[in-house]
């Protein structure tokens, strides 16, 4: 779960076409991804770094386990690729 306390991809949507224009898309307050997953019988992991993450990652790859990893980012992080608004995916965005 790439977690910004937020709907982040409709925010970045708004931020980059609608001159950041937002309507809906601050959550307040979110769950703990981790603990959920736990609570459904699935691993759950919060990190809190990228070599974290690195460790965190490999080890979930190597188990027969369903495993949740929730990686805390900014609010203003932008996530490709992408399909602007009213586009198909031949208009997909990689970076900006």
């Amino acid at each position: 779960v790439l977690n910004n306390s937020m709907l982040g991809m409709v925010a970045q949507w708004q931020r980059l076409f609608y001159k950041s224009r937002y309507s809906g898309v601050k959550l307040g307050s979110v769950p703990d991804f981790a603990k959920l997953a736990q609570a459904y019988g699935a691993e759950g992991v919060r990190v809190g770094s990228m070599n974290e993450f690195s460790a965190t990652i490999k080890k979930a790859l190597k188990t027969e386990v369903t495993t949740v990893i929730d990686v805390p980012i900014s609010p203003e992080d932008d996530v490709f690729p992408m399909v602007p608004p009213g586009k198909g995916l031949k208009d997909t965005i990689a970076g900006m």
